[in-house]
């Protein structure tokens, strides 16, 4: 009775290592898991799910007044605020070195300067 619980149990997994070895045309469609210290669960699972978001997020297409006043800030202005916000352009106005600077940035991706 043993030796026949042996084989099966052997046999399960001669065909779970061999299952796992079958090329397949994405690489991380099918994988084999034993579990690992954060999750104990067991067994062969299927799909490509690894966390990672591919939606694309199409608000971030141009520069937002909130993406413009965080490059401000760590371009070194204080007290940054929007000025105006048009179809092309994004400006902002605050403090640098006790004088009132402005700086406009394009309305595309990256927030890129225009005029300082």
């Amino acid at each position: 009775m043993f030796n026949t619980i042996k084989t099966a149990t052997l046999s399960a997994l001669v065909g779970l290592g061999t299952l796992a070895a079958i090329p397949v045309a994405h690489a991380d469609s099918i994988y084999l898991g034993f579990g690992n210290n954060n999750e104990p669960r067991v067994g062969v699972y299927s799909g490509d799910d690894d966390g990672y978001r591919r939606e694309r997020d199409w608000r971030r297409r141009g520069c937002s007044p909130d993406r413009a006043l965080d490059k401000a800030e760590r371009m070194g202005l204080h007290r940054v605020r929007i000025v105006d916000v048009s179809r092309r352009t994004v400006k902002v106005a605050g403090r640098q070195y006790g004088d009132r600077v402005v700086v406009v940035f394009a309305n595309e991706r990256g927030c890129p300067v225009i005029y300082r």
